[in-house]
């Protein structure tokens, strides 16, 4: 079978494959090679359903990204998607617990202060002893969870639906007031698009601090920023929309937050860590063993 990749450098990073297995390299414009069965999108956005037109004898789109909603509506039926889950969360984590641990303590407001030459001694919040809610909550959620445990909090998860330990989204209205920090991990779908809404911000508790680190469109940035003006609360975004913000944003004049440009996941170790995935994905293709991660097929 023909593998399409996106990079030349991730050739190198696939390890050892099965006899049988070939890979080019097709950055998803121009024309394939001929008889591609698996495709890597890159991570630049692409015209997918032109692209997936050209690839009459794919069965496999394997994605670099957690995230799919993308990509998904254009997927070819019959074709395979699957995502990275898993590859990214500890990337992921430990942003969100950076940006926490950051903003509870004041960083960017010091680091202001700093480079106006006029620092400041004043007392922060601390993370200890705080409530922090994981909406969302999966296999990140879970990292933070581990990353956190030190620190004396309180860890409350909610997800779409009840499962041990983790409370269904329904229950989101009476477990926010208990919320010091939210931490916003869901899927951006016809379900959460809004979801954390004027309503829900509104029940959060003084002081609390909202950390965006999924998708933009979850929060409802009008009526995060009225909060912001407020004073009443916080902001750590990574995602927002759109992603990333124009320069002349609103959002980013307001100095109760911390916006990173969808980062969060991109290290040094991102890329091995997703070709090495892609490589166990091919190696299970040639043992004609189950793929990981299936979102549709």
């Amino acid at each position: 079978m023909l593998a399409l990749i996106p990079y030349r450098f991730g050739l190198e990073l696939l390890g050892e494959l099965p006899e049988g297995i070939e890979v080019e390299v097709w950055d998803g414009t121009g024309e394939p090679p001929a008889g591609a069965g698996l495709w890597v999108p890159p991570w630049e956005p692409l015209d997918y359903a032109s692209a997936f037109a050209t690839l009459p004898e794919l069965r496999v789109v394997q994605l670099m990204s957690a995230g799919y909603e993308h990509v998904a509506s254009s997927v070819p039926a019959g074709v395979t998607l699957c995502n990275a889950r898993g590859v990214h969360d500890a990337n992921v984590a430990e942003w969100i617990v950076a940006a926490i641990l950051a903003m509870l303590r004041d960083i960017p407001a010091h680091v202001r202060r700093q480079d106006a030459r006029a620092p400041l001694q004043e007392e922060t919040d601390t993370l200890g002893g705080k409530t922090v809610l994981s909406l969302g909550h999966g296999s990140i959620g879970e990292a933070v969870e581990r990353l956190l445990a030190p620190f004396d909090v309180e860890f409350v998860r909610v997800a779409k639906h009840k499962r041990d330990g983790v409370h269904p989204v329904d229950e989101l209205p009476e477990l926010l007031p208990r919320a010091g920090v939210l931490v916003i991990l869901a899927p951006l779908n016809d379900e959460t698009r809004g979801l954390v809404d004027a309503a829900a911000l509104a029940a959060l508790p003084d002081g609390a601090l909202v950390v965006a680190a999924s998708r933009g469109g979850i929060v409802d940035q009008d009526a995060l920023l009225a909060e912001l003006r407020a004073g009443r609360l916080r902001a750590a975004l990574d995602v927002a929309e759109p992603d990333p913000l124009p320069p002349d944003h609103p959002l980013l004049g307001e100095p109760g937050v911390l916006y990173t440009p969808h980062v969060a996941g991109a290290t040094r170790q991102t890329h091995p860590r997703v070709f090495a995935f892609v490589g166990d994905q091919l190696r299970s293709l040639g043992r004609g063993e189950p793929l990981l991660n299936v979102v549709s097929t």
